[in-house]
């Protein structure tokens, strides 16, 4: 019987990959982070600091590369209740997330929160992703790309995809890049991913820790869906222009030691 987080206190902790250049948003990529990129005149962070901000957490840590100052100059160590630490990632233009993650494994000893630079999506989805083990996914649409998870009856991952296979599975979804992880599960994914880094598999993706470890049967996951929810990644332009859309409206506080928040 798996073990029930409904009674446990929600996790207060997020990490943040924020490293990449982001060169499929170029130009607007040239002179800022991913993660400034402006979505209708607030930047992916800013939302990003908002909805944590509304769901009560207390600290964030960021692990930055390209660019790392900007981020560093616009967050600053707190804002609110949120303290803000960094990991720089001297390596960030010749490896991957699966890096990022395995950087962040002496300064994270408690359960958290995982979550990609590009994501904006509705403060609301994070209410059920605040107890570990869980991922946020989505029905697979066609302009889904990256990785995908196949589920099973309990309403858990059965498997990771990082090709094309499960567009054709029936219980296929997409991975929104969110994940709650706890502190156990955390623990078996740092010795995986030291495995992985001492054997210089610095340029994949963290996705394929967890493929191997649910086939082995060392970690689980809840589904949490995020299908016809508000919710976008923005990898190009294009993603940019469909996601404004998903967001028209957003007021902003002139004070940012208060969150912002969504106009409704």
């Amino acid at each position: 019987m798996r073990y029930s987080y409904i009674h446990k206190k929600p996790v207060t902790t997020a990490l943040l990959l924020a490293a990449g250049t982001g060169s499929r948003l170029y130009p607007l990529s040239q002179n800022a982070p991913k993660c400034l990129t402006l979505v209708n005149g607030v930047s992916i962070l800013e939302r990003l600091i908002s909805n944590l901000s509304l769901n009560g957490f207390k600290r964030l840590v960021v692990v930055t590369g390209y660019l790392e100052n900007c981020i560093k100059d616009f967050l600053g160590t707190r804002i609110g209740d949120i303290a803000i630490d960094y990991i720089f990632s001297p390596l960030y233009k010749t490896t991957n997330n699966i890096y990022s993650l395995w950087m962040a494994r002496e300064i994270i000893n408690e359960p958290f929160l995982l979550l990609e630079s590009d994501l904006v999506f509705d403060s609301s989805l994070l209410k059920s992703m605040l107890y570990p083990d869980k991922i946020a996914v989505a029905k697979m649409q066609t302009w889904m790309d990256g990785a995908y998870v196949t589920i099973n009856q309990s309403q858990q991952v059965k498997a990771f995809f990082k090709d094309n296979k499960a567009r054709l599975a029936v219980n296929s979804y997409k991975t929104v890049n969110i994940y709650c992880i706890s502190l156990s599960s955390w623990r078996n994914i740092v010795k995986k991913l030291d495995q992985h880094i001492s054997d210089g598999k610095t340029n994949d993706y963290y996705e394929i820790i967890f493929t191997e470890m649910i086939a082995d049967g060392n970690l689980s996951f809840d589904i949490v869906s995020f299908d016809s929810k508000p919710w976008y990644e923005i990898d190009t332009i294009e993603d940019l222009a469909k996601a404004e859309k998903l967001f028209p409206l957003y007021n902003r506080i002139a004070d940012r030691t208060v969150p912002v928040f969504w106009v409704t």
